[in-house]
Order: C-alpha cells, then structure tokens, then sequence
C-alpha cells in the first residue's frame, strides 16, 4: 500500500479577476493575488516534511503563483498543459461577466442541467474537461513524488475532484450541481490523499476544500 498527499493550489487574484472579465491563457497576478500567494505558503508544510515538487499550469498567473510558492519553500517546478484552465467559449473571452451575452453562454455551459456533449462553440466542454481530469490523476499516480502542490485553476479543480468522487459515473449536470454549491476562491488550498492498495481499488479521498489563509483574508 502506498500514499500520495496533493495540494491543490488555485491561482491567486489576477489583473482580470478584479476587473470581472473571462479569462484566456494571458492574466498576470494583482498585487492583491500576489499577497494572496504569500500567504497560501505560509499555510503550506514546511521543513522536512514539505512537498517535494510543484506542478503547475502553464497559463501565466499559475506560472507565477508556482514562482512565488517555489521560491518560499524552495522547491522546483514543472510545468503541464494538462493543468490548464477550461478553454472558455471565444464570444466571452475579455469580456465582463455582467455582460448579458456572456451571462447566457455561462448560464447555459455551466449553471443549467443539460447533457454532457453540450458545446456552445469552440469551449472545452464537460467531456473534454473530464476526459483530461481522468489523465491528471493517472499521471498523478505515476509521479515517484509522495507530497505534491499542483497550482491550477478553479473550474479545472472542481472537475478534478469531481471526478475524484464520482469517476465515471460523473455527468454534467452533477458537475455543475457540485461547482455551484462549492466555490472556489483565489488562492484557495484543496487537500486530497491517493491510497494504492493491493487487495481492493485505490481510493482518492478529499481532506480539505478551499482553505483560505487567515493572513491572507486581512489583505
């Protein structure tokens, strides 16, 4: 039997989240989001027992919440694709979030019921997004690492521990049941625990959603 401890680190505050505008690839930090960060490392183990690597997304505000969480606790970092955030529809890229278009493409990807093929245009839809979910675990697996931070982004996260709870049997619209009633913050830390057995199936197991450092909330 073996066990993997993950850290889920969100990405902290960027220049776009304060502005309330979709996001693509590019975004760097705020200075709100870089506090954020500081913070978030503070809370994470340190010494002898702290992770001993660092995955992370390659979109540029988890590039430097990886930079910043590194250099804190003086761990290297790798970078992933399969890290990134979901590939949002074109049409609302930029754009506020209070606009009514892009209030309705959200609504319908991910707040309505609807099947899992659903694609609105050029998105990462529910299938394409847990099919990826299902290969981070199984290159989590993989890695020889037994304590891991992996610095991504909120609607990838949700899916991940979706998947985590429910596998196969996920749908879209459980999904999107489970990502409304549980947000995901900037800067948040998920804790989960992976469990080899040889006697029955591994079990992927959540021990905390979403902390937020308490030095972090004063920012």
């Amino acid at each position: 039997m073996g066990t993997k401890i993950i850290y889920f680190v969100r990405h902290g505050e960027t220049i776009f989240n304060a502005r309330h505008l979709r996001q693509g690839p590019e975004g760097n930090l705020s200075p709100k989001g870089e506090a954020q960060v500081q913070a978030a490392a503070h809370h994470l183990p340190q010494g002898g027992s702290r992770p001993q690597i660092i995955l992370a997304s390659t979109f540029e505000r988890a590039r430097e919440t990886a930079q910043i969480i590194g250099t804190e606790l003086k761990i290297p970092v790798e970078y992933s694709d399969l890290l990134v955030e979901r590939r949002n529809p074109t049409q609302i890229i930029g754009h506020e979030e209070d606009e009514q278009q892009v209030r309705a493409i959200i609504d319908l990807i991910d707040k309505g019921y609807h099947e899992d093929n659903l694609r609105y245009s050029d998105e990462e839809n529910f299938i394409d997004l847990r099919e990826r979910a299902k290969k981070l675990l199984a290159f989590i697996k993989e890695r020889k690492e037994k304590r891991i931070i992996i610095v991504t982004h909120g609607i990838f996260l949700k899916m991940v521990v979706s998947y985590m709870l429910l596998s196969d049997s996920l749908t879209a619209s459980e999904y999107n049941k489970l990502s409304y009633l549980n947000p995901m913050g900037n800067a948040g830390l998920t804790i989960c625990l992976y469990v080899s057995h040889w006697f029955k199936k591994d079990e992927w197991k959540l021990l905390m959603w979403n902390n937020i450092a308490q030095d972090e909330k004063e920012v």
